[in-house]
């Protein structure tokens, strides 16, 4: 068999090995139980890959090409496709509050949390950045869009995930109940919506949260994470000049442009004008279904990726630096908790 045709079957091996993955995740996502716990297939893939990643190592050069493209290809083509879940128009009903809440939400928690998470909890800079990108913006998505941006060791993305993830699922559950308990005192409706919104980890988080409130509290929450869903753009292009300067290796860094933040921006774009754009050529229930298509799509293509990613984990290298990570990313979820909440009441 020739050189080219084993390559080739290596990373169809690979690709349906992760498939395995996908399909148990997207099957163990949908159990009543564990819908009820809001954990999503993204994370139950990451977890399953982990527990396999001995058996991918044995068998890592008939799988490897196929687990590398699920990782990376596969990865960036589902943060492009995310551009769907966005429309500028939901963006700009917030106002300037929602905006200006967010900003200070992603540059502050980013920053302390670079700053921090080398400084004092003697984290490697790209790791501090990855559990900072992911506490600021949108979580699992965030760090996997860095991760790729800043070509990371995968070890070091698993880390990131698995903080925002748990934090992510422990804030869902609690804003909620600060709400009922005595935040209603302070925060109406639609300040909750904000307060969730700006400082929750993951999309689902949000959603999870603001539907135990109400259902304005919800889409004003849901609104103000998409702007900060956005804003992941912008410091996916800051990101890679920051890190053009190894000074733990003491060599310089290759400068990685991520053009698929241009392309997810696009994509965000064009989901804001796609009705108005096809009017009269297709029907707006037929946009709508194709819409669904794609999201879906993205949806699987970033299992993929997580899955992909679990099993090129090193658990000896995660135990090493996962302590610090986790209290790195505990931090950032008390000054997201604290400083949301001052941050609302100051802007709305």
């Amino acid at each position: 068999m020739k050189e080219n045709e084993i390559s080739k079957l290596n990373s169809i091996n690979g690709i349906l090995f992760v498939g395995v993955i996908v399909f148990a995740s997207l099957y163990f996502a949908n159990l009543e139980f564990i819908k009820n716990l809001h954990v999503s297939a993204l994370l139950i893939g990451v977890i399953i890959g982990a527990l396999l990643s001995p058996v991918f190592r044995k068998s890592k050069s008939s799988l490897e090409a196929g687990v590398i493209f699920s990782a990376k290809k596969l990865l960036r083509f589902g943060i492009v496709l995310y551009g769907f879940n966005v429309t500028l128009n939901e963006i700009s009903s917030i106002g300037l509050p929602g905006f200006w809440i967010s900003l200070i939400v992603v540059i502050g928690v980013f920053s302390i949390g670079s700053y921090i998470g080398v400084k004092f909890f003697g984290l490697d800079k790209e790791t501090a950045m990855l559990v900072s990108g992911g506490s600021a913006i949108c979580g699992a998505a965030a760090v996997l869009a860095l991760e790729s941006s800043i070509k990371s060791e995968p070890y070091k993305g698993i880390v990131a995930v698995g903080t925002v993830v748990i934090f992510g699922l422990l804030a869902m559950f609690l804003y909620p109940i600060l709400y009922a308990l005595f935040l209603h005192n302070y925060l109406s409706d639609t300040q909750m919506g904000i307060y969730i919104g700006a400082t929750l980890h993951e999309v689902a988080n949000v959603v999870g949260a603001g539907d135990a409130i109400n259902q304005n509290a919800s889409s004003v929450a849901i609104t103000v994470k998409m702007i900060r869903v956005i804003l992941l753009v912008p410091l996916l292009l800051l990101v890679p000049y920051l890190m053009m300067h190894n000074h733990q290796a003491g060599r310089k860094k290759q400068l990685h442009i991520p053009w698929f933040a241009f392309m997810f921006l696009f994509v965000v774009v064009l989901n804001s004008y796609i009705y108005s754009l096809l009017d009269g050529i297709v029907s707006a229930e037929v946009i709508a279904k194709i819409i669904d298509v794609l999201k879906f799509v993205c949806s699987l293509s970033l299992i993929f990726a997580m899955s992909a990613l679990g099993l090129q984990i090193d658990l000896k290298k995660f135990a090493e630096s996962g302590g610090k990570a986790f209290g790195l990313a505990l931090v950032l979820f008390v000054l997201l908790l604290v400083g949301g909440f001052v941050l609302v009441k100051i802007f709305v």
